[in-house]
């Protein structure tokens, strides 16, 4: 722990159950976030910013001007440029310690095995059933950590998946729905700051995970932010 790394991270360092110990967990892991869209960039800032080790993201979409209300670390001068390549300065300007691998791919059943096999911790920011479904499926063959979260309009859901031997997403949605009508953001939208909220504790439950601290495991968070209700489902 150099003087500089002491002086960047002290705040966290100072936390009883972080530490140097913690910290040094934080910053030798590796971490792959799967979207660097609404969910994805609140998780790429603050685990940016609390100094993972290896941040990989995954991301075959460019940036658009409508993505601006939420996607927070995207930009005016960077529309129409590729959100993984948007995110690389992003997190190169916050931290340049960050190792960040950038992957440029869509997730399918040729490349997912090999994407997640190289990182500890594996958060879905996915804006789709099929590829939600096939990463929780792959961290349940590889035994990886799954950190998961989903939101629409005002309302939101976190939980940790596959978390040494705990339940996974099939364990509470068995199968993906399958009717193309079901409501997305695309068509119902969602106000900016809910991705916020919902990323924020998805960064904070894989910062507990790499320290080593205590997470609710098959239990599935629910967010309403137009009542301010918020309700666990056991599973």
């Amino acid at each position: 722990m150099t003087k500089d790394n002491f002086s960047r991270y002290s705040r966290q360092i100072f936390i009883e159950e972080i530490g140097l110990e913690g910290q040094k967990k934080i910053m030798d892991s590796k971490v792959l976030v799967i979207g660097a869209g609404g969910l994805g960039s609140p998780v790429i800032q603050y685990l940016a910013a609390a100094g993972v080790g290896t941040l990989g993201v995954v991301d075959f979409d460019e940036v658009e001007l409508h993505n601006l209300n939420r996607q927070i670390i995207h930009t005016e001068s960077r529309v129409r440029l590729s959100k993984v390549k948007s995110a690389a300065t992003f997190v190169k300007e916050l931290n340049h310690q960050v190792i960040f691998k950038g992957i440029e791919e869509k997730i399918n059943d040729e490349n997912v095995e090999e994407i997640l096999s190289r990182y500890n911790v594996i958060i879905d920011g996915s804006d789709n059933f099929s590829t939600r479904y096939l990463v929780n499926d792959t961290c349940v063959n590889l035994k990886k950590t799954l950190v998961y979260g989903s939101i629409l309009g005002f309302s939101g859901q976190v939980a940790v998946f596959n978390h040494c031997g705990s339940k996974n997403l099939r364990d509470i949605f068995p199968e993906p729905p399958f009717d193309e009508n079901i409501p997305d953001c695309d068509s119902l939208g969602v106000l900016g700051a809910l991705p916020g909220i919902i990323g924020s504790m998805m960064a904070l439950q894989t910062l507990k995970i790499i320290a080593g601290l205590p997470v609710k495991v098959n239990q599935l968070t629910l967010v309403d932010t137009l009542a301010w209700h918020f309700q666990t489902i056991d599973f």
